[in-house]
């Protein structure tokens, strides 16, 4: 997905093998992600979808006089939080130890491939085959 004030840039769904980029966009103070080739186009994850990163993640510190926070894990799975909360950030990746950061957070420039998008619904599609049955001999039950 994209957050809500991502509503306003140029987006596109994200797919499998995407290199992605974690960006500040125009006209917004929501980060997102973009695709490498292009900046200014937000690439939407779907939640569910796994992602991985070149290096240990980056984040905004809680701290004010620590620049940043390195979380040390490289995949993540993209989800989103505080749903019932309609202006506030969605977009969020949780990490293998369950903690859990807002895209908004991320350091730009953090460079992240999709490896996995969600599996989604899709009704089940019959495959019919012809099967050979074995002829029936009829038994003869006079004798």
């Amino acid at each position: 997905m994209c957050d809500y004030s991502l509503h306003a840039v140029a987006s596109r769904p994200a797919k499998v093998g995407d290199r992605l980029i974690s960006t500040n966009f125009r006209n917004s103070a929501t980060r997102g992600f973009a695709s490498v080739d292009e900046p200014n186009v937000a690439v939407c994850v779907l939640p569910g979808s796994e992602l991985a990163f070149e290096s240990d993640v980056q984040c905004d510190s809680a701290v004010p006089f620590l620049s940043y926070k390195t979380i040390r894990h490289r995949v993540a799975r993209f989800r989103q939080i505080d749903l019932n909360k309609p202006a506030a950030h969605h977009d969020a990746l949780e990490f293998p130890s369950g903690e859990t950061v807002l895209v908004n957070n991320l350091v730009k420039g953090q460079c992240v491939t999709v490896l996995q998008l969600p599996v989604t619904a899709q009704p089940a599609v019959r495959v019919h085959e012809e099967v050979q049955r074995p002829q029936t001999v009829p038994i003869d039950t006079t004798s």
